[in-house]
C-alpha cells in the first residue's frame, strides 16, 4: 500500500473525498507518514470515532503538528482521567454564558476601535485586520494587557501558528518560531501569575481570567501544570479564537458573492445571524479531516481496524455530502434556520460532546463572535477593488488568496 502523505499535501482538501469516490464511498485504506490509516465518512462514523473505547490521541498527532498548531502536552493530546480533568477547565473558561457576553462585548468594543482607524486608510485587508481585533479582543478577556506592538506581533505570531501547521517549508518553520516565542511569553506571564496574590497578579490579570484560571489549575493528580505546559493551553484558548480570522473572512465573501444576503444580518435578525454562522462553517474549507489511534483491535462495518492504525474522520467531505446537505456547494445559511444541526451532523470543530470528549469546547464562543461580528461586517460599507478573491483548496488551511482588500471604508 503506497504512502499518502505526498498526495495529500498536493491535493488538500480534495485528497479525501476524492479518493472516497474512486473507491465508491468504501472506507479508505491508505498510509500517512509511513503509518497505516483508514478514513470513515458519515454521522455514525463520527459517533464511531468519538467513542473514546475505539480511538485514543495519545502519540495520534505528529510532531509537525503538536510543534505548531497545538503543542507539546495539550488536551488534544491526552484520554482517560487526565484529559476529563483538563478539559474541564476548557468547558469552565469557554462555555459559561457571562464570559462569552463579556467577550463578545469587548469584541464589539474593538470592532467600533478598528473601524475608526480603518475609515483612515487607502485600503484594508480585512483578513489581517480581523486578526489584529480578535487579539486585542481575546488576550485582554484572558487577562493578557497588550500593547499596540505586543498586539501586532502576537497577531502575526497566532495566525502563523494555524497558517503553518499542515505545510512543509517557510510557513512551517515560522509557525514553529512563533509558538517557542509565545511560549517563552506566557510561561513567564504565568510564573508572574503564581507571584501574585488571590485576587490579582502583578500582570495585572484579575482572579476569573483564563490566564489566572490556567495558572491555578491543578491535574488529576493534584500537581499544578508546569509554566510551558500552562503557556500551551493558554495558547490554546487564544489561538482558535483569533483563528475565528478565517471564518470572518470568509464571511465577507460570502456577502460579496451574494450581496442579497447581508439584508438580514444588517437589520439585525438573530436567527439569521446565527444560521449565516453555521453556514460560512459548512460550507468554507478549514479542517480538511481529524485523526487518532485506534485503541484495539476493530470493526467497522465489516472492516477489520487493527489497533494502532491511524483513523482519520473526513471533516470537508462530511460537510459537502448531498446525502446531508442538499446543494451542498451551495451557500445557503437558510438550511439553518428553521432548526439547529444535529450534534453529528456539523462538525466543522468536531463531533461528540463537548464535556467528557474530544468535540472542540470554544464552539460557543466561534458562534457568538460570528453572531456579533458578521452583521456589523454587513452595515459596514466598502469597496471592493479588483483582485484574487480565489480559495485553493490546495492549500491548507486555506484562505482568500488576497487576504480581501478593501477600500472606502466609512
Amino acid at each position: 500500500m503506497s504512502d499518502s502523505t505526498l498526495p495529500l499535501l498536493v491535493q488538500g482538501y480534495a485528497w479525501l473525498p476524492d479518493r472516497r469516490r474512486r473507491n465508491g464511498g468504501a472506507p479508505v485504506r491508505t498510509r500517512l507518514l509511513g503509518r497505516p490509516a483508514i478514513a470513515l465518512h458519515g454521522p455514525d462514523a463520527v459517533r464511531f470515532f468519538y467513542d473514546e473505547s475505539h480511538i485514543h490521541r495519545r502519540d495520534a498527532l505528529p510532531g509537525t503538528v503538536l510543534d505548531t498548531l497545538f503543542g507539546r502536552g495539550a488536551v488534544h493530546t491526552l484520554d482517560g482521567e487526565r484529559h476529563r480533568v483538563r478539559k474541564a477547565l476548557f468547558v469552565h473558561l469557554l462555555k459559561d454564558r457571562e464570559s462569552i457576553a463579556d467577550l463578545t462585548e469587548r469584541a464589539t468594543a474593538e470592532w467600533e476601535r478598528a473601524r475608526a482607524d480603518w475609515a483612515g486608510r487607502s485600503q484594508v485587508v480585512l483578513f489581517d485586520a480581523f486578526a489584529l481585533l480578535l487579539t486585542r479582543t481575546v488576550c485582554g478577556w484572558a487577562g493578557i494587557p497588550l500593547d499596540d506592538e505586543e498586539a501586532r506581533e502576537t497577531a502575526d505570531d497566532l495566525v502563523a501558528m494555524v497558517d503553518g501547521f499542515a505545510t512543509p517549508g517557510p510557513r512551517h518553520w515560522r509557525a514553529r518560531r512563533a509558538r517557542r516565542r509565545q511560549e517563552e511569553r506566557l510561561a513567564r506571564r504565568i510564573e508572574d501569575v503564581r507571584r501574585g496574590g488571590p485576587g490579582h497578579t502583578e500582570q495585572g490579570a484579575p482572579a476569573g481570567a483564563a490566564l489566572t484560571e490556567v495558572a491555578r489549575h491543578h491535574e488529576a493528580d493534584g500537581a499544578p501544570l508546569d509554566p510551558h505546559t500552562a503557556a500551551v493551553e493558554i495558547l490554546n484558548i487564544i489561538r482558535p479564537t483569533v483563528a475565528v480570522a478565517w471564518f470572518l473572512t470568509f464571511a465577507a465573501h460570502a456577502l460579496h458573492r451574494r450581496p442579497e444576503q447581508g439584508a438580514p444580518l444588517a437589520k439585525g435578525d438573530t436567527g439569521y445571524a446565527r444560521a449565516f454562522a453555521h453556514e460560512v462553517r459548512r460550507f468554507y474549507p478549514f479542517v480538511p479531516f481529524l485523526g487518532g489511534l485506534a485503541a484495539r483491535d476493530l470493526e467497522w462495518r465489516g472492516e477489520p481496524v487493527a489497533a494502532g492504525t491511524m483513523v482519520l474522520l473526513d471533516v470537508y467531505g462530511h460537510l459537502h455530502d448531498p446525502a446531508l446537505w442538499p446543494s451542498p456547494y451551495t451557500f445557503d445559511p437558510t438550511r439553518f434556520t428553521d432548526a439547529e444541526p444535529g450534534r453529528d451532523d456539523l462538525i466543522p470543530q468536531g463531533g461528540g460532546e463537548v464535556s467528557g470528549g474530544h468535540r472542540c469546547p470554544g464552539e460557543d464562543i466561534v458562534l457568538a463572535l460570528l453572531r456579533t461580528l458578521v452583521p456589523l461586517l454587513a452595515r459596514l460599507e466598502y469597496r471592493v477593488p479588483r483582485q484574487d478573491l480565489s480559495i485553493p483548496l490546495h492549500r491548507v488551511p486555506t484562505r482568500v488568496n488576497s487576504g480581501f482588500v478593501v477600500t472606502d471604508v466609512h
